[in-house]
């Protein structure tokens, strides 16, 4: 089989329409992504992930020219968040269909005791476990009166002083 190394490194298309394909397809999505008004990077569920992929898939088809024109990716990338943010509202405004959209917390411990279904469940170590719970700023499985794996892949410690703590949190509190 032989390399046409010709077709690797000679442009399709001329740099300066991929880098207006680029330029427009940038701006489009960072407007888009700020009126829909999405969560913090740092809580990213499945859905929002999924998102994120579909709208790399089709930015990328819009910016490269793959697709006919810059304006065939910016409607499949609207089409992604207006489904993405509805959703979002759905599950919001109908709490009965966010039990069908977003899985439920899982108990890691409860009570001081490990919860060892859950933590197969969710594929959680008992290092993993040890380390949100120092992050926390317990030392001691027996201080821990509950330990959740959230919907959004955060694990929330709440103490035997019934203090919640999730790892967001410490990033925010000042020094």
């Amino acid at each position: 089989m032989d390399v046409d190394w010709n077709e690797i490194f000679v442009f399709n298309i001329s740099p300066l329409e991929m880098m207006v394909r680029g330029t427009i397809t940038y701006w489009f999505i960072f407007i888009l992504l700020r009126l829909a008004g999405k969560r913090d990077a740092g809580s990213l569920g499945v859905a929002d992930l999924l998102v994120l992929v579909l709208i790399g898939d089709a930015a990328g088809n819009a910016m490269a020219g793959q697709s006919a024109s810059v304006m065939d990716g910016m409607t499949v990338v609207a089409t992604l968040i207006f489904w993405s943010v509805a959703v979002d509202r759905l599950g919001y405004f109908f709490p009965g269909l966010r039990r069908l959209l977003e899985p439920s917390q899982v108990c890691l411990v409860k009570d001081g005791v490990l919860q060892r279904k859950g933590m197969r469940r969710e594929y959680i170590t008992l290092d993993e476990l040890m380390e949100s719970i120092r992050m926390a700023g317990l030392e001691r499985l027996d201080q821990v009166k509950r330990a959740y794996m959230e919907s959004n892949g955060e694990i929330s410690i709440i103490s035997q002083s019934n203090e919640t703590i999730q790892r967001n949190d410490l990033r925010s509190k000042p020094e």
